[in-house]
């Protein structure tokens, strides 16, 4: 059966479908959303809670552990993480992948419900949760600032206008406003005029939440007319405070004022943001998992215009980080790398056939098989990314393989004087099968990675299905294009006709090389013993060689984009914190090389007062040589120059697992249910690590020498004096816990009243001397005398204090804090981090240069086993580090899978066991070559290595189906025996093995040498490729002839039927 020939023998209809394939593909094109890497985020979502002025400890007791509880019922939640720091909690919940993240987030919201009633009465607000993975760098950054307007206004107007828009953008998960500089009105009162009164700070929080209300008032309705009643209830300004009276004394009113500073400030005066060294406001925008980044920012900038008009003229937007700039820079690079292997692949074409009407027919194959995938990529909602475009590119050498095959042997036909029509019918019939057999066995090695679990397998199935859609639409532009068009395009050659230099000149050096290779071949059939060993020693140096070559998860890549971790000393207070930032910031924006820089402190989810957090922007690559692992090494020694300050950098990744935002790249994690033992055995494992030669930045995110004040109640004391815990708790929390105690309305935005002491109150130890309590006892009681006739100093203070308060007619008495507690320094975590509901510390770090993320692995191992950790304590990789070694354990199941399906297939096309083996025969020496290339170009080996040998299965194999084909065609009609049918095959053959190998070699090399944005992560495959080409193409040709002779033998004998012995006449 021919399927060419309804093709060839209908021109038109064949011509107009192969025109409707190519427009349907450019119109798909154009619709294909552009993105860094598909679509494989895993579901995540963020929760984050504040209590102002609560400890760590508070915070992940009262608020984390509760929610950590009802979050460890949701159905497919993989992992929860949490950090708790001074006021704030951040909860990560990440999902399996095929979890829906608004199903998720309807669970998240159901639990956060549930949980309420187990979450302290005094949280200011509802626990929030956003669609979006903290491990994200922002897609967008926007600083605002001004010349004439203070930062508060600024911040205000990001807060209640700008974050609000742009948080209802499509694809938007979170907008953090940077900065903390919310206005509010702080109410900094004096405690010893107060207790000089008879009062206390909860007498001034009474009345300022009592002062400021906004509630329902009704109407009134009358025969004709209804009336909106309001009330002048709500205070705004600190102005408006100073006037509020606290109490009377003798008959004179006490004001707050009298007792109080009342000043429009922020609501946190801890927190700073500066953008390229300037105090900004900014804007970090995070998209939620799964949302296209391009389509995102492309949407908030069509917004910005109209945003710009409703808010002051006096702010600037500045675009500080834009990720769209290099993501499209990366796309644009590798779409170049798609067009240069096209021009190759047909120069090498042109260079084999030696015509130009020859050359146009796998001319048009390549770009129709090309553009007729991205029809497939629209329907199957994929988009035009690093991944998709490299197996595009890749596809070049495979899809122009058919076309020449069937060129080639059509124009064998017209050398013998065959008509052009029959030429093509003839060379399209007896070359069909092969082709047939090559895409099968081809689309047979996908389904390994069709078939790969977990994100490694997401991120390459939409690669194997791009590339499987090229490979069968080549095989069907083959089988009916191609012929049409050598029947109409082909001429037989004039018998007066003279070749031109250049074809001369290619046409001797090609019969050169096949008289060399004619030599060898012949040379190689007389040796076959020594040949099968040079076979055998392929596949022990493959296995070898895959063994001792540096493994690695994803390419290091240079996304043009910094993350920088910015740790102090845990005492460090925020005046020198800001200080040594601004340090820092001077010397990263001094480097040449950066374009922006942003930076942030006091203020985000899981922050700790100590640090601080920096996104920077490199210049694009024409204006910079150094790469961004160069930049970082040069900038390191600079900033180690920066006196009690650290800066942890690391480039940004497009690839990036895990949900936790680490001060370097790769995380090991220690858990124990013991606190103690776990704070114990953590700084011993860092120390360690630290020492380790394959790992740099080691880091930690223990904190446990921040310094703390320890208030220890006499608690017989207290109950004597009337004094409760809460009521120390309180009042310690209104002088020092920056406490919202009220709040004022508006049409944009809600702002607090905060209630501190006086600032000069707040600066050391000796501020608890100026605190009173509140005693729950009457001046003059039983119980007041009682302590006023002890003998202790507590009680006599405590009588000296309620003396005055009984003179001015108070109920209650004021108890100094002294003379109820003393205190004592002690050190206390500034951060306390969780992992599935147990206290974990996780230690993160960077490989040293030209050191794979394995040999690091392995050195980490190495320790863990010298340290002996208790049983209690586990250990564990997360993140790219954990999946690194899933993916270690999975890649040889997964070579050996993709052997045995291409075996079946094989098998059952040929309805051989043998044949099978004589071609999987050529793929030891190509994984040879792949490894060595590695190994020599000093590349680890990464998935996208593993997907490249992959690959070089469903290449290398090509060459022997080709041998085979005609070997088994000669044999069959021919009748020529197994050794000359080989040998001629191997000759008429050599042309198009030499074309198709020199195609997919050229497809991959533009790959291998590309140095343009993104290119890191196509490289490893283009060595792979060329690597494996190169050795395997030198050692098949002389090793698949002696191969297949020697399983034919074995199968002759295991197939020819015993001789009888001959009967002797008697």
């Amino acid at each position: 059966m021919n399927l060419s020939d309804p093709f060839i023998r209908r021109p038109v209809a064949t011509s107009l479908l192969a025109i409707a394939v190519l427009m349907a593909g450019i119109f798909a094109f154009t619709q294909l959303p552009v993105a860094p890497l598909p679509r494989v985020d895993f579901p995540t979502i963020q929760v984050n809670a504040s209590l102002p002025g609560a400890s760590p400890e508070t915070m992940a007791s009262a608020v984390a552990a509760p929610l950590e509880r009802r979050f460890g019922r949701i159905a497919g939640l993989t992992e929860i993480t949490s950090a708790s720091s001074l006021g704030q909690t951040s909860l990560t919940l990440q999902f399996d992948l095929d979890r829906d993240v608004d199903a998720a987030a309807r669970d998240v919201q159901a639990a956060i419900n549930a949980a309420g009633g187990d979450l302290p009465a005094n949280l200011p607000s509802r626990p929030r949760f956003g669609k979006v993975n903290p491990s994200d760098a922002p897609i967008l950054i926007l600083a605002l600032s001004s010349e004439t307007l203070p930062l508060a206004q600024v911040f205000d107007t990001a807060s209640s206008i700008l974050a609000q828009k742009i948080s209802q953008v499509s694809g938007v998960g979170q907008v953090f406003v940077g900065g903390g500089q919310q206005p509010a009105v702080r109410v900094q009162a004096d405690p010893e005029a107060l207790a000089g009164l008879g009062l206390g700070l909860s007498d001034v929080r009474n009345v300022l939440s009592a002062s400021t209300v906004n509630h329902p008032k009704g109407s009134l309705s009358g025969d004709a007319q209804q009336r909106v009643l309001s009330a002048n209830d709500q205070l705004i300004g600190a102005e408006s405070y100073g006037s509020l009276i606290l109490s009377y004394r003798s008959g004179s009113a006490v004001r707050l004022r009298d007792v109080a500073k009342i000043v429009d400030d922020v609501e946190n005066n801890r927190s700073a943001a500066w953008s390229s060294g300037r105090r900004s406001v900014l804007l970090i925008i995070r998209r939620q998992p799964g949302a296209n980044v391009i389509d995102v920012i492309d949407r908030i900038k069509a917004l910005l215009p109209t945003l710009t008009k409703s808010i002051s003229p006096a702010i600037q937007i500045e675009t500080s980080i834009d990720r769209s700039q290099t993501i499209r820079a990366s796309v644009a690079e590798v779409e170049l790398t798609l067009v240069l292997s096209m021009v190759l692949v047909v120069l090498v074409v042109f260079v084999f056939l030696r015509s130009a009407r020859a050359t146009s027919i796998p001319s048009v194959a390549v770009p129709l098989s090309v553009v007729g995938t991205f029809g497939v990529m629209y329907l199957c909602d994929y988009s035009l990314n690093n991944l998709s475009l490299m197996a595009l590119t890749i596809s070049t050498g495979f899809v122009v393989d058919d076309a020449i095959v069937v060129t080639e042997n059509v124009a064998r036909y017209l050398e013998l004087g065959w008509s052009p029509m029959r030429a093509a019918r003839q060379g399209a019939k007896q070359i069909g099968f092969t082709i047939v057999s090559i895409t099968v066995s081809l689309l047979a090695v996908f389904i390994p990675i069709l078939l790969m679990q977990g994100i490694v397998g997401r991120l390459f199935r939409e690669f194997a299905v791009t590339l499987s859609a090229a490979v069968a639409f080549s095989a069907v532009v083959s089988l009916t294009l191609t012929p049409m068009m050598c029947a109409r395009i082909l001429r037989k050659e004039s018998a007066h006709s003279q070749p031109g230099l250049i074809s001369r000149i290619l046409e001797a050096g090609f019969s050169g090389l096949l008289h060399i290779y004619d030599r060898g071949l012949c040379w190689v059939l007389r040796h076959q013993v020594l040949m099968l060993m040079v076979t055998l020693g392929t596949v022990g140096l493959s296995v070898f060689l895959f063994f001792v070559v540096p493994k690695g998860l994803f390419p290091q890549q240079d996304t043009g984009q910094l993350m920088g971790f910015a740790e102090a000393s845990q005492d460090i207070s925020f005046p020198a914190i800001r200080d040594r930032q601004e340090a820092v910031n001077k010397v990263v924006m001094s480097d040449p090389d950066v374009a922006h820089a942003v930076a942030f402190l006091g203020a985000g989810p899981g922050a700790s007062v100590n640090s601080s957090t920096m996104f920077i922007e490199l210049k694009p690559r024409p204006s910079r040589k150094a790469s961004a692992d160069e930049i970082i090494a040069r900038l390191r020694p600079k900033l180690a120059k920066i006196e009690g300050m650290r800066l942890f950098l690391q480039a940004q990744q497009d690839v990036r697992i895990g949900g936790r935002f680490t001060r370097t790249q790769y995380q090991y994690t220690l858990q124990d249910a013991n606190l103690e033992e776990l704070n114990a055995w953590a700084p011993r494992v860092l120390e360690r690590l630290k020492k380790a030669p394959e790992l740099r930045d080691v880091a930690s995110d223990q904190q446990t020498s921040g310094l703390q004040l320890d208030v220890i109640i006499d608690r017989d004391t207290a109950a004597r004096l009337g004094v409760s815990p809460s009521a120390i708790d309180d009042a310690l929390y209104d002088a020092f816990g920056q406490r919202q105690v009220a709040t004022m309305y508006t049409q944009l935005n809600q702002y607090r009243v905060v209630l501190e002491a006086l600032p000069s109150l707040q600066t050391g130890p000796d501020a608890l001397k100026h605190i009173y309590v509140r005693s729950a006892f009457a001046s003059g009681s039983g119980a007041s005398g009682s302590s006023t006739s002890g003998t202790n100093g507590a009680s006599g203070v405590a009588a000296n204090g309620a003396s005055g308060v009984a003179a001015n007619g108070a109920t209650a008495s004021l108890v100094p804090l002294a003379a109820v507690a003393r205190y004592k320094p002690n050190f206390t975590s500034l951060s306390v981090n969780h992992q599935g509901q147990f206290p974990s510390i996780t230690i993160s770090f960077n490989t040293a240069p030209q050191v794979a993320l394995g040999q690091a692995v392995a050195a980490v191992g190495k320790i863990e086993r010298e340290l002996g950790l208790p049983p209690s304590v586990r250990a564990a990789f997360q993140g790219s580090a954990q999946a690194f070694g899933s993916s270690l354990a999975n890649e040889p199941v997964l070579i050996l899978a993709a052997l045995v399906v291409v075996y079946i297939v094989l098998g059952m096309l040929y309805e051989s066991y043998i044949h099978p083996i004589t071609i999987l025969s050529t793929l030891p020496s190509a994984g040879v070559g792949a490894l060595l290339a590695l190994i020599l170009c000093k590349t680890e080996f990464s998935v996208i290595a593993l997907i490249g040998i992959i690959l070089l299965i469903g290449i290398v194999k090509k060459n022997a189906i080709m041998m085979i084909d005609f070997a088994l065609e000669l044999e069959r009609d021919e009748g020529l025996l197994p050794r000359d049918s080989i040998y001629k095959a191997c000759l008429l053959r050599f042309r198009p093995i030499l074309m198709t190998t020199m195609a997919a070699l050229l497809g991959g090399l533009p790959l291998a040498l590309g140095s343009g944005v993104g290119s890191e992560l196509r490289r490893p495959l283009g060595i792979t490729i060329v690597g494996g080409l190169i050795i395997s193409q030198l050692l098949t040709l002389f090793t698949t002839p002696v191969v297949y002779l020697a399983l034919s033998r074995f199968s002759h004998r295991r197939t020819q039927p015993k001789s009888e012995p001959i009967p002797t006449r008697a």
